[in-house]
């Protein structure tokens, strides 16, 4: 556990692929996919958050505070990620999806090992860059705010304007999210 960062659980998707369902509330081999996630992530940071903007007090029966969008429309990743660094105490916030239940036990120390002297890192594996698992500074809040404000929701640009380095990881599968119905029924 690392004191001096704050998890935050992106669950406050549309769940477009899923039909409209919220994602980390959907059972996954007996339990929320958000319980998945907390088991492996929880005990990587000091504080845990949850981005939500629907069933709240369900969220909050984790026994986790539960942060939401600023903003009454959905704009995606980037306003969770305002919502946590909003609600961060710590100098760092780790962030991951709800849906992705095989996240690496040690994806916060990694990308804490590669962030160097930068604000910002994200993970890496052979199939790709993986932008919403990423940690950085929490004093990027402005950054966020500012993208907001112009419309802006793509955070992967966000990323790159931050210089974000990549942290490889090996295993690819364990980024692998579940984001259809058929993907949460085979865990493929």
């Amino acid at each position: 556990m690392d004191s001096a960062v704050t998890g935050l659980i992106l669950a406050g998707g549309e769940g477009r692929r899923m039909g409209g369902a919220d994602k980390g509330l959907l059972d996954y081999r007996g339990k929320p996919l958000i319980a998945h996630v907390i088991e492996r992530f929880a005990p990587q940071v000091g504080r845990l958050l949850i981005s939500a903007n629907r069933n709240l007090d369900a969220y909050r029966a984790f026994g986790y505070p539960v942060v939401c969008d600023a903003a009454v429309e959905r704009c995606g990743p980037l306003a969770g990620i305002a919502a946590g660094l909003s609600a961060c105490t710590t100098p760092w916030l780790a962030v991951v999806p709800c849906d992705c239940p095989t996240l690496p036990v040690d994806l916060v120390p990694r990308l804490m090992a590669g962030i160097g002297p930068g604000s910002l890192a994200i993970a890496a594996t052979s199939a790709g860059t993986q932008p919403t698992f990423l940690l950085c500074r929490r004093d990027l809040l402005p950054t966020v705010e500012a993208r907001l404000a112009c419309g802006e929701r793509k955070l992967m640009a966000w990323c790159r304007d931050q210089g974000a380095v990549t942290v490889d990881f090996p295993d690819a599968a364990a980024f692998r999210n579940l984001n259809t119905p058929d993907e949460l029924t085979s865990g493929t």
